[in-house]
């Protein structure tokens, strides 16, 4: 379908235009939304259960409120899609998540309409509540939204930014996105608490008949009602629990069907008129209006292309977040000890079959980072083996756990980082290059990083068995690369690859060694032989690798990660220690932010292909002959 196809969305080029539909034609716009969402997700890939969950609370978002005046703030950001086809960017839906196309999140500089960036979770309510005192301390009444669902409400600066807030005495609401899932399903006391919270609407809608009736009786009915305010504690008590929320400081309304639109009109007309915090509990379901998704909204959350007729996804080869899964069912199997952890995750980090199979030892600790590592030492410090399996971009919420809670106390737990280096159409907000420099700050740290499902598998089993302390594992996003016939590995610190009498060696570690093979490939075939050392361990560097670079008079080093702290420049660092006078040069990410796009083209970009990789040390070695 093309944008003339779309009745009443391709009239939308403002939110303001929302506010001349009445409610049939408003329901046919949430028709045409799902449409729109669930063609753009099957060709570009994205997060599709989520988006469809949210079309009706994003319209009466706007309808209901004066946006950009009045701020949303939209927590993660991933299910921003519909919000982004009203304010404006309909006619570039198509492009999102492709390079130079739109975001897969809220970006500010990609829309007056996105007040705030993100893309990690349980950030909205701080961020929205520092919008909204700003507003104040310049005079502005307009109001600020936070959205924010179930599953981002299982992290902690969600309840930081609660506790703050609730003293605020302004227009500061909070919508509570409820649809019982944050990617894999919900999991804790929150989901619990809110599960009851959900089968007990009659409080609310009883308590208004009550002071609507009082506010009517003559002389009496007034001061009745102020005894029972004074009172609401005790009565509220008595009647119905209270709620976590009212403690906190906010005025709680809900539950609301979230795909009525009467009802979520009249939730933020009402929110609207009331001077202090307000928190509406949305319920909502994730995926509603594509059957695939409504059956299987945890796969649908984060998906790649799709056949729309029957939503399957199309093929794509075993990754190594599936071949992971394999393996620590593999030692759960033969070792008791043996425990499972991810931070509501289950599915995208490939742990799914261990959920079943060992129950007793996995744990979903919900969108929590930080606890997930502290609580993996508690274990660690009776003698289990606790395995995290987290991605790398979140994984990043945890340095002070990693630092103060497993590394001084030298306890033994393993990270297995998923999706290291770079991701994707995903963008700057989850690509996975900064761990190797925050782990390689942490003292008596082991980190392995290697490229095929064989290393994975044995970095895994040393990690676990014959290492001491914090040892991280850390894999790409996808399957294998390219694998030369006559490469084995010879050692899981480090192997040797290429001609013996070369003219130059290329280090690297990860999926870069692919594209290092085949550049080698290339350069063969301009006379230039070529020596590759591959790190399979990256920290601590093995001695003896940085010996054999000392015989080169050239040494490249080529890294899918953050140039400052990363494992190169450890590696010149040795290496100049140990005397080195030979020219040593780095390629790898310095001073920027890697935005969305194919992982191919990041790594083309950033001169991380085997065509770049080529060229560079064709042109280094051309330039030096050139000088002499």
């Amino acid at each position: 379908m093309n944008g003339n196809d779309f009745e009443y969305l391709s009239k939308i080029k403002y939110p303001s235009d929302l506010k001349s539909l009445n409610k049939a034609q408003l329901e046919k716009l949430c028709e045409e939304i799902r449409l729109k969402l669930v063609e753009t997700v099957s060709k570009n890939g994205g997060h599709l259960s989520p988006n469809l969950g949210v079309v009706e609370l994003t319209v009466m978002l706007h309808y209901c409120f004066n946006t950009p005046k009045d701020s949303i703030v939209w927590d993660v950001g991933h299910q921003s899609y519909t919000h982004k086809m009203l304010t404006g960017r309909f006619d570039e839906i198509d492009t999102i998540r492709q390079k130079d196309g739109l975001s897969g999140f809220p970006k500010r500089l990609e829309s007056k309409y996105d007040d705030f960036n993100a893309g990690h979770s349980s950030t909205s309510i701080s961020a929205a509540y520092g919008i909204a005192r700003a507003k104040a301390l310049k005079g502005d009444q307009s109001h600020t939204v936070a959205v924010i669902g179930d599953g981002s409400l299982t992290g902690g600066m969600a309840y930081e930014g609660l506790n703050n807030a609730g003293r605020f005495k302004k227009n500061f609401i909070v919508v509570l996105n409820d649809n019982k899932m944050s990617i894999s399903k919900n999991v804790g006391a929150m989901a619990r608490y809110l599960a009851s919270v959900r089968v007990k609407p009659w409080y609310i809608r009883f308590k208004r008949r009550v002071e609507h009736i009082l506010l009517k009786t003559p002389l009496i009915g007034r001061p009745i009602k102020h005894f029972l305010h004074g009172s609401k504690s005790r009565i509220k008590n008595l009647i119905y629990k209270n709620t976590l929320f009212d403690f906190l400081g906010f005025t709680y309304l809900g539950p609301i069907d979230g795909h009525d639109l009467d009802e979520l009109k009249n939730a933020f007309t009402a929110a609207k008129q009331i001077n202090s915090p307000v928190l509406i509990h949305v319920v909502t379901k994730k995926g509603k209006g594509y059957q695939p998704a409504e059956s299987n909204p945890g796969e649908f959350h984060g998906i790649g292309k799709f056949d729309i007729e029957t939503g399957e996804v199309i093929s794509q080869k075993k990754g190594f977040s599936a071949f992971f899964g394999d393996c620590i069912c593999k030692l759960a199997e033969n070792d008791k000890k043996i425990c499972g952890i991810t931070a509501a995750m289950t599915l995208g980090t490939g742990l799914l079959r261990f959920s079943k199979e060992y129950k007793e030892r996995f744990f979903d600790v919900g969108i929590a980072e930080e606890h997930a590592v502290t609580f993996a030492c508690g274990l660690a410090s009776k003698g289990m083996h606790p395995i995290f399996a987290v991605y790398s971009t979140f994984l990043q919420r945890s340095f002070d756990q990693l630092l103060h809670d497993a590394s001084m106390q030298k306890l033994h737990i393993v990270l297995a980082v998923d999706r290291a280096g770079i991701v994707g159409d995903d963008g700057e907000t989850h690509q996975g290059i900064y761990d190797v420099p925050m782990l390689n700050a942490i003292p008596e740290t082991t980190i392995f990083s290697p490229c095929y499902f064989d290393e994975l598998e044995r970095s895994l089993f040393t990690a676990v068995y014959m290492c001491e302390g914090l040892v991280s594992v850390r894999y790409p996003r996808g399957g294998e690369l390219y694998k030369p016939e006559d490469f084995s590995l010879s050692s899981i610190d480090f192997s040797i690859y290429g001609d013996e009498k070369a003219d130059v060696l290329l280090v690297t570690y990860g999926r870069l060694f692919s594209h290092a093979c085949k550049a080698r490939e290339i350069l063969n075939k301009q006379g230039i032989k070529l020596s590759i050392l591959k790190l399979c361990r990256i920290k601590p560097i093995d001695p003896k690798a940085v010996d054999y670079a000392c015989a080169f008079d050239k040494v490249f080093f080529f890294e899918e990660g953050v140039k400052a702290g990363g494992v190169a420049e450890s590696f010149e660092d040795i290496l100049v220690q140990k005397g080195f006078d030979g020219i040593y040069d780095i390629k790898a990410i310095d001073e920027t932010y890697v935005q969305q796009q194919s992982i191919d083209q990041a790594l083309e970009e950033l001169g991380l292909s085997s065509d770049k990789m080529a060229d560079f040390i064709a042109k280094s070695l051309d330039d030096d002959r050139n000088s002499q």
